[in-house]
């Protein structure tokens, strides 16, 4: 942690630190059910095919990655930074994200007995898309980016075509299961088959949502608003229309999944921009946002604290299950435990940021 109040100046976009906030306090509530037996629907991702609001975070968040590195590339580009010491600059951030990713899959294998160490993950990608995106970022020419986008959208779309989109027939399951083993998220020992959402396949569609990102960053800082309305409504139409051919799907991230999230990311950030830097009005997140990696680790290793010494069952049995549970549900009840961890972070999140304190990684 260090302050940083005097060193670096306030977000030139507020839209951009609430769009963020917003995501991670979704990223939160999804992640941190009370009981996992009794979540809503609506908290829950697609079980394959389809887009539940769950299935929008993510992408979300990769899409404000690539906004941010088009904010903080761009300019410093522009005044004569040389690109090879910013691509130093957005290595050494990405080697840092993976490592804290792997951390924190460490620590929860160490301290849940039930888990197992897990290679690819959620920081793991973002690190990934980061440093791939930053070094685009830093070929000027928007048609590059623009050239680039198609063919990793053409390209993954092909590798779909050709191995599959089915559960049980897909190119992440034949490279998770030759690479990853036992190492992937879902590993059966039976069968050697592994499957990992995270993994280095479906990362090419991850990659291409962040690089959406940076076209919108540009259209963003140049104030080119109507290319970010154009961006939205045609590329999430491309999506819809393309689930008729390979489905939308979040495991998978698909072509038509980038395309449809990656449209209502730049609609939900024009409505953003429109609001905060527009209208002047004070949007929920901000703090969150600035203080995004610490809300995520920190949940992160409170859930496994208290998992490795019992205290969340008895938290939630007695704080929010037995009473909320006759009154609304167990639903209600496990959901109230996700959005009271959400609101520990965000508070810690508001005080940090009227102290100027935010932990960057």
């Amino acid at each position: 942690m260090n302050n940083r109040a005097a060193a670096s100046p306030a977000p030139r976009f507020a839209s951009v630190d609430a769009l963020r906030g917003l995501t991670v306090a979704a990223m939160l509530l999804v992640n941190d059910a009370g009981d996992w037996s009794h979540v809503y629907p609506w908290l829950e991702h697609a079980a394959w095919n389809g887009c539940n609001p769950a299935d929008y975070i993510f992408p979300f968040f990769l899409f404000v990655a690539g906004v941010s590195l088009a904010l903080a590339l761009e300019p410093a580009l522009e005044r004569g930074r040389a690109p090879a010491a910013l691509r130093r600059g957005v290595l050494g951030r990405a080697a840092r994200l993976f490592a804290a990713g792997l951390f924190l899959h460490a620590a929860a294998a160490l301290l849940i007995a039930e888990r197992s160490f897990r290679l690819p993950g959620v920081l793991q990608r973002i690190a990934l898309c980061v440093a791939l995106a930053g070094a685009i970022a830093l070929y000027r020419q928007p048609r590059t980016q623009w050239v680039l986008l198609g063919l990793l959208l053409f390209g993954h779309g092909a590798l779909l075509a050709w191995g599959g989109t089915a559960p049980d027939a897909n190119p992440e399951l034949y490279f998770d299961s030759a690479v990853l083993g036992r190492l992937a998220y879902q590993y059966d020992a039976a069968s050697g088959r592994a499957f990992d959402p995270e993994g280095l396949v479906s990362t090419l569609g991850a990659l291409a949502t962040t690089v959406l990102g940076l076209r919108a960053g540009h259209w963003l800082r140049c104030g080119d608003l109507g290319a970010l309305a154009r961006a939205g409504f045609l590329t999430a139409a491309a999506g819809a229309a393309l689930d008729f051919v390979q489905p939308i799907n979040k495991a998978l991230w698909t072509p038509a999944y980038v395309l449809w999230t990656g449209g209502i990311a730049c609609l939900a950030l024009l409505a953003a921009h429109r609001l905060a830097e527009g209208r002047g009005i004070r949007l929920p997140g901000g703090a969150l946002g600035r203080n995004a990696m610490l809300a995520y680790a920190g949940s992160w290793l409170l859930v496994c604290v208290l998992a490795a010494t019992g205290a969340d069952r008895w938290l939630y049995a007695h704080a929010f299950a037995n009473w909320l549970t006759p009154l609304a549900g167990a639903e209600f009840a496990s959901a109230a435990w996700a959005a009271a961890i959400v609101a520990v972070w965000w508070l810690i999140a508001i005080a940090l940021d009227r102290r100027g304190w935010y932990w960057k990684i």
